[in-house]
This record gives C-alpha cells, sequence and structure tokens, in this order.
C-alpha cells in the first residue's frame, strides 16, 4: 500500500470515528486536510472522488449515477442548495446527496481543503462556491 493510500484511508477512518451526524462534512474535511489532502474533486455521475495528496494522488470509484448515455439536468443553484441544506441538517446520506447533486445539473465538485471551499459545476459552465467552517478534531 502506498503511503497516499494509507493517509487517505486512515483520515476516512478517524473522520467516520469523529464527525457527527448533523454537521458532519468539516470534520471529514479536516481529517483529510490533517493528513496531507489539498483537493477533492468528484465527478459526480461516474461516482468517483479523487484525493489529491502532498504523497500521490488516490482515486476511489463509488457506484457509477448512470449506464450508457444520458443527458444532464440543466444547472440548478436552488436545488443544489436544498440538497446541500438537507446533507449538512443529517437528513441524507452521501449517496443521496451525490444524486440531488446530479439531479441539480452539479457534474463535478472540488474541495480545496486549505482555502476550506466547495465548487459546484454545471456542465455548462455554470458554478456555486461554498465555505465550510474550520474544526478542531
Amino acid at each position: 500500500m502506498t503511503t497516499a493510500l494509507a493517509r487517505v484511508q486512515d483520515a476516512l477512518a478517524r473522520a467516520a470515528a469523529v464527525r457527527p451526524k448533523v454537521g458532519g462534512f468539516p470534520y471529514l474535511a479536516e481529517a483529510l486536510r490533517r493528513a496531507g489532502v489539498t483537493h477533492c474533486v468528484m465527478t459526480v455521475p461516474a461516482g468517483t472522488m479523487l484525493y489529491l495528496t502532498d504523497a500521490g494522488a488516490v482515486l476511489a470509484q463509488g457506484e457509477p449515477l448512470t449506464g450508457g448515455m444520458t443527458e444532464v439536468a440543466p444547472f440548478d443553484r436552488e436545488a443544489l442548495i436544498a440538497a446541500l441544506r438537507a446533507d449538512q441538517a443529517g437528513e441524507t446520506a452521501f449517496a443521496e446527496f451525490v444524486r440531488g447533486c446530479w439531479q441539480a445539473g452539479v457534474v463535478r465538485y472540488d474541495v480545496d481543503l486549505d482555502a476550506r471551499t466547495c465548487t459546484y459545476h454545471g456542465a455548462g459552465g455554470d458554478r456555486y462556491v461554498e465555505s465550510y467552517v474550520h474544526v478542531e478534531i
């Protein structure tokens, strides 16, 4: 196992142990940041998360949302914000959150762990940026 892979796996396990159900994302982000992860890039329809670390890149393959060819929904900022707020309130699991992003026309999101921002991208160049709070773990 590479150093990058071990760091990401350890950070995800640590985050799972300390993050609260409500408002837990900043704890996950901080655990990853402390492990040397600088950015996370989620390709929403493919279900892949790319972790960029100071020791290399790690790809996590999740469950793809579509099979074959499909149309992409137009970017819907309000629907995205609703999906974000539901997730932040602990009302959805990660898979539901990702589906909500997809239904809102999000094809990719980027988390900058140093800047503490998440940028959600639509296929046509639309985007929405949201900051998250710093937490101590």
